[in-house]
């Protein structure tokens, strides 16, 4: 039976089991390419992730044997106006579209602040916009087959969804300027020596479950409190960064999951943490 849940039009679903939340990008006929409804639908999936009571892993995927191209430029040269505003990011006029690009724009920033770990499993194509929303994941996982390209420049356009930015951060400066403005395919194994991906896998769908189960696992306080230090970690001075991280190290050390943790430590078995 599928769990799988159709979120507003249908073009992502949800799954929610076990502690881990996913996400699937699911316009398969057009390779996962990012429409108007598929923005709208992702921002109700996310907030429908951030609803559910025990979630501690969010996974993004595609359906199809792709994760994301991108935009779907097929449906921009569309002469039918309906067909063209619902099924790409472009509206009526520059206003329109400086509108719906700022509202698609915070899918990213939904992603790259959710409280618990996520995981994007990469399998297929994964570029331009499609690049952007991996890289907004913690982790990145990617089939052996897997293939990337930033792709914006090529199509006339510098790049969209926080793109450098999350580039920049994930693999450098210089290999950022690189893969931006000289755009082009490049392997799985490329993006893992780069640092674009955590790590590939000839199993992606066993690997993920490996991984998402491991951390969904973690005592989620802590992970709550790790993922809001490595947000600080970036723009905060060292003393702003010290005032904040020190009370989330204090409230953790208190309790009941670090206390199991220390007695399962002790008794050398795995901890059960509940997030007290």
């Amino acid at each position: 039976m599928d769990r799988r849940t159709p979120i507003g039009s249908g073009t992502v679903l949800f799954e929610f089991g076990d502690g881990v939340g996913t996400v699937v990008l699911n316009r398969p006929e057009r390779r996962n390419a990012i429409s108007w409804q598929l923005v709208e639908d992702l921002l109700a999936a996310i907030e429908r992730a951030r609803s559910e009571r025990g979630l501690r892993v969010l996974v993004i995927t595609g359906a199809g044997g792709d994760f994301c191209v991108g935009a779907d430029l097929a449906r921009v040269a569309s002469g039918n106006a309906e067909d063209r505003e619902t099924r790409t990011l472009r509206g009526r006029s520059v206003a329109d579209d400086l509108e719906r690009l700022t509202h698609a724009s915070t899918v990213v920033e939904a992603l790259v602040s959710f409280p618990m770990p996520t995981i994007a499993a990469i399998d297929g194509a994964c570029a331009g916009a499609g690049l952007a929303l991996a890289l907004a994941a913690d982790f990145r996982i990617a089939a052996d087959r897997a293939a990337f390209n930033t792709a914006f420049v090529s199509a006339g356009v510098p790049g969209d969804l926080g793109s450098a930015w999350l580039l920049t951060r994930a693999v450098g400066d210089a290999r950022a300027r690189a893969l931006l403005l000289d755009p082009g395919r490049f392997t799985a194994a490329e993006a893992s020596d780069w640092g674009l991906v955590t790590e590939t896998t000839a199993d992606l769908p066993g690997r993920l479950r490996e991984l998402s189960g491991k951390l969904a696992a973690q005592p989620p306080k802590a992970m709550l409190y790790a993922k809001q230090n490595l947000a600080d970690a970036g723009p905060a001075t060292l003393p702003d960064y010290l005032r904040r991280e020190v009370p989330r190290m204090v409230d953790c050390a208190h309790s009941r999951d670090a206390k199991r943790a220390a007695e399962a430590f002790l008794e050398k078995r795995k901890p059960v943490f509940t997030g007290e």
